[in-house]
């Protein structure tokens, strides 16, 4: 018989055996997180022009052209995208039109850029170059050619101030271009003849003149020039009445001019708008409808007008709701249709209209749609051939918060979110707690879902669920995954994600996937379509509830104007966390300059606000006795700062308990303390930064490899503000390095005293900034070296240097627990070095934890609008070339003259967040890791661990492997016990 294994051998197998399991468990860990912890989600903003491809087979889509600045063609079934392209806002997009049913043409900055696109993928097949003068309203008129079968016969007029070039639109090439001399002089209507041989073009000199020339199509040869001066200014909106007749609106906004260039004359006809309209009230515009049909427009009524040869016009029919209309569209070889859509209680209603009779109605559908999408903005509209032959329409509709929808047969068929390429703010809310007693399904669902779900996943356990019960299913796990419950967990990654969109609209995401949980278009922020407009400023926390008010929900505040002016009034809306419900809104009587959140709370939670106003008053919110006395109680211990960037200054205040308006103990009138007037002549104020309100710092001191400690300078009060010569305020090269410089300040805001100041020579903005902690860290262009730079400073309190002898400890005389203030000059130790960094950036912000003790890493939105995180270590300015083994093991990286670029720590992966503008870092309460929000054009979620998840297991941990190696290991042991007790009783029989 075979003597049993040795102990230590069967030991060493065990480890082998654990080693290998561990082993296997780190393989591609990186790789397979992608797309676990994040989302992408692709917009591309409001809608305002479309053109449909009418194309008979293949995929129907629509190309369209947004307010922010992006051209994109969508799926017509689906309102997936095709394609787009995200133009720099440089260079703003103005017209849209197809050509020949397979180019896409664009025409831009001002009518100087005229670009072709492959309509099938997006392609650029050809860009031409236009020298225009300036021009407010540039014109893209596709020439039509039906009898002519040569592709080179369709060219594209392109009309800007007082030029007119005509472009081949296949190759781009001019094929004539004709500057008029006629001074001040801005072409405002291109037409085509029906002879295909003369171009009409009509234009304004002054305000008075009224210029008509006759062009050939061939040659841009001048044929015929007929100037008319008109009675009376005008405002410069002319709309076409007719093949042959203008409509003109005066100056004063009161008549119409009906203006007839037919015969190789100009004759004209005045008609005061009250005669036709009798009520009309408040800011209208005219919209041509299509021939012989215009429209009078206001924000709460529509009047179809009908041409009546120059004799005048004629109302046939008004809607006296919220509207909008659309252009016309040839149906026949003698016919056109158009939309109106229109508010109808909480509907809307649908409706097209033949242009031969328009009075009459070949449509009227009422569809159902969401009231948080405010008023219908924008209708186009297009038609397709039913199943009997008979003509069926469809609406592509702009709602008021930027939504996109599709209405066919009176339905909506897709809808998209577009308002969310526009945030101006974003905020975070807590979801719900679990509660004792209350199931997630009665948070989540009701009942009848809840047993729709189950008889779901029955019929597909059995195997019977069809493709869409398929479908259903799996949407059904993905929201009922632990990721996308509507409850908090344990380690906090759970939240909404609070935006505020430039429509007014406030929406919350959910960090599982990003859908949204509710949308609220604020009433106090509807926008109308015509004058002065609301604008959303900011959204904050209001109230975050715990301890005696825990069964409150939590709110948010979001301040708004309601005006561009800075003297406009602003408006307050509070809305639930949770339900989007508005609770409180109200608008002020005196304007919003600049709101202070700050870090005190009333007895209901309550966060208080300073609301500073154009004539430098404070007013509190919320206006309640009790927070009236927690502010009273802090007020002495409060101060803030204000930049002017026009004026080139920087001011100090300090509250003080009067104010100049009686009656209202919430008004607090402040007092100027300081003031930093920068010279004008030679510095000009690019960016101020200060740290964030609810930052967290772990420690003050920071321990150096000699056993020595440096004590971080952590007031609250340090602000970062960083001037530019007025040469190097403009783009990249417009000053000479002689002529460029930056000065970096770093100011106490109580004091305004000047704590450090640095000036880079050679160097020009645009200047970014992020303050965290005891340093600031900023991206400029060094013109010297022509590369992008940044540039570290840390300061350090010299003062608490004493803290360190032992002997002063024991007799009391520390200053550890003296008071720290900003009206004692500060001892202060300044250390800073500069990098080169071979990006160029569009925006920055520092990660955040729940405790401050991860390591900080610079989250850097780059010119490819990607996020790359940057470890701090890499930007400490105590990096050297040779460092001592000392600092090696402090973990100080040697110096080198650049920031390495490591293609793993882009937080985007391979996703790219088109036209970045924001950077949101908010700290979960598990310590390791931060939730990373980007927003631009797209949005971006994810999880970053800067120190790895050293407090938690990863989602990939496997469980059943442990379980299986702790079972291997004992029954090992069992079996290595056995063995050794049977060895044992042999040896003691011998």
């Amino acid at each position: 018989m075979a003597a049993p294994p040795r102990r230590p051998l069967l030991i060493l197998l065990a480890g082998l055996l654990l080693v290998a399991s561990l082993a296997t468990l780190a393989e591609a860990i990186y790789e397979d997180q992608v797309g676990l912890a994040d989302w992408h989600q692709k917009y591309i903003g409001k809608v305002k022009q479309a053109v449909y491809h009418s194309q008979k087979s293949g995929r129907r889509r629509v190309v369209v052209l947004t307010e922010e600045n992006v051209i994109s063609s969508l799926d017509l079934r689906s309102g997936d995208i095709f394609w787009r392209h995200i133009i720099d806002k440089n260079d703003p997009l103005d017209q849209l039109s197809l050509s020949f049913g397979k180019y896409v043409l664009t025409l831009s900055s001002g009518g100087t850029i005229l670009r072709a696109w492959n309509l099938p993928d997006g392609q650029m097949i050809w860009e031409t170059n236009l020298q225009t003068s300036t021009a407010s309203d540039p014109q893209l008129h596709v020439m039509v050619c039906p009898n002519s079968k040569v592709a080179k016969d369709n060219l594209v007029l392109v009309s800007a101030g007082r030029w007119i070039y005509a472009v081949s639109s296949i190759d781009g090439s001019i094929s004539w271009e004709k500057e008029f001399s006629l001074d001040g002089l801005e072409i405002k209507q291109v037409l085509q003849s029906p002879e295909n041989d003369i171009v009409y073009a009509v234009g304004i000199a002054g305000s008075s003149k009224l210029a008509l020339y006759h062009l050939s199509t061939k040659t841009g040869e001048v044929l015929k020039d007929i100037q008319e001066s008109l009675p009376g200014e005008l405002s410069g909106e002319i709309v076409l009445g007719s093949d042959d007749v203008l409509v003109a609106l005066n100056k004063a906004r009161s008549s119409l001019f009906l203006i007839e260039f037919n015969s190789g004359r100009i004759s004209y006809n005045k008609v005061h708008v009250s005669d036709l309209v009798q009520d009309l009230s408040g800011t209208f515009k005219l919209q041509s409808v299509s021939n012989g049909v215009i429209a009078l427009q206001t924000p709460s009524t529509v009047s179809l007008l009908k041409l009546k040869d120059t004799d005048g016009l004629e109302v046939v029919q008004r809607f006296d709701q919220p509207a909008a209309l659309s252009d016309a569209l040839t149906i026949a070889e003698k016919d056109e249709a158009f939309a109106v859509v229109r508010h109808v209680g909480s509907q809307i209603e649908f409706i097209v209209k033949f242009t031969s009779d328009v009075s009459g109605e070949i449509i009227r559908e009422k569809v159902i749609i969401d009231q948080h999408r405010g008023n219908v903005e924008k209708v186009f509209l297009n038609s397709y051939i039913r199943t009997d032959k008979s003509h069926g329409f469809r609406a592509l509709v702009v709602m008021e918060d930027h939504s996109l929808l599709l209405i066919q047969q009176g339905e909506v068929v897709w809808s998209r979110e577009d308002g969310l390429a526009s945030i101006v703010d974003v905020t975070t809310s807590e979801l719900p707690v679990e509660k004792d007693g209350v199931s997630v399904a009665d948070v989540e669902h009701n009942l009848f879902e809840w047993l729709k779900g189950h008889m779901l996943k029955l019929k597909g356990t059995l195997m019977l669920a069809n493709a869409d019960e398929v479908a259903a299913i799996q949407a059904l796990r993905l929201k009922s995954s632990e990721k996308n419950k509507m409850t908090r967990d344990h380690n906090g990654f759970r939240k909404l994600l609070i935006v505020l969109t430039k429509a007014g609209k406030v929406i919350a995401l959910h960090t599982g996937d990003g859908r949204i949980i509710w949308s609220n278009l604020l009433p106090s922020l509807r926008a109308s379509r015509f004058g002065v407009m609301p604008s959303a400023l900011r959204i904050y926390q209001w109230q975050v509830p715990h301890h005696s008010v825990m069964r409150e929900n939590p709110s948010v505040l979001v301040v708004g104007k309601s005006g561009a002016e800075s003297s406009a009034p602003g408006v307050f809306s509070i809305l639930d966390s949770y339900s989007g419900e508005e609770l409180n809104a109200m608008r002020l009587d005196h304007s919003v300059v600049q709101i202070i959140p700050l870090t005190l709370k009333d007895l209901s939670e309550q966060r208080l606000h300073l609301i500073v106003d154009s004539n430098s008053n404070a007013h509190l919110y919320p206006k309640s006795p009790d927070a009236l006395d927690v502010f009273l109680n802090e007020m002495p211990n409060l101060y803030f700062y204000s930049v002017d960037i026009l004026a080139n200054v920087i001011r100090g205040y300090s509250l003080q308990k009067s104010c100049d308006i009686e009656g209202d103990e919430y008004c607090f009138s402040t007092k100027e303390l300081w003031s930093i007037i920068f010279p004008s002549d030679s510095e000009r104020i690019a960016i101020s930064e200060t740290r964030k309100m609810n930052e967290v710092v772990h420690t003050q001191a920071k321990t150096i490899g000699d056993h020595d400690v440096m004590y971080k300078y952590l007031s609250k009060n340090l602000v970062f503000v960083a001037t530019v010569s007025p040469k190097a305020a403009g783009d990249i090269g417009s000053a000479l390095p002689e002529e460029a410089s930056l000065v970096a300040y770093l100011i106490d805001a109580v004091t305004g005293r000047i704590l450090h100041r640095v000036t880079h020579h050679g160097a020009q903005g645009p200047v970014h900034a992020v303050l965290s902690e005891n340093w600031v860290v900023y991206h400029y262009f060094n013109l010297r070296a022509h590369r992008f730079e940044m540039a570290v400073i840390e300061i350090y309190d010299q003062s608490r240097a004493d803290n360190k002898d032992v002997m002063k400890l024991i007799l009391g005389k520390h200053n550890l627990s003296a008071p720290i203030t900003s009206f004692a000059r500060p001892e202060v130790v300044v250390k800073s070095q500069s990098y080169f960094f071979t990006h160029s950036v569009k925006a920055m912000a520092v990660t955040q934890t729940a405790k401050g003790i991860t390591s900080k890493q610079l989250l850097i939105g780059t010119i490819s609008d990607q996020v790359l995180a940057l470890d701090k270590r890499f930007l400490d300015p105590r990096r050297s070339a040779n460092p001592t083994q000392q600092e090696k093991e402090e973990g100080i990286i040697p110096l080198t003259d650049s920031l390495p670029i490591i293609p793993q720590s882009f937080v985007t992966h391979s996703h790219q967040v088109e036209a970045l503008r924001g950077i949101v870092s908010i700290p979960a309460k598990l310590e390791s890791t931060t939730l990373v929000f980007t927003y631009g054009v797209d949005l971006f979620y994810t999880q970053l661990a800067p120190s790895r998840t050293y407090d938690s297991l990863t989602d990939e941990f496997s469980y059943a492997l442990l379980l299986i190696t702790i079972a291997v290991l004992v029954a090992a042991i069992i079996v290595t016990w056995i063995w050794s007790e049977k060895k044992e009783l042999r040896d003691k029989w011998r």
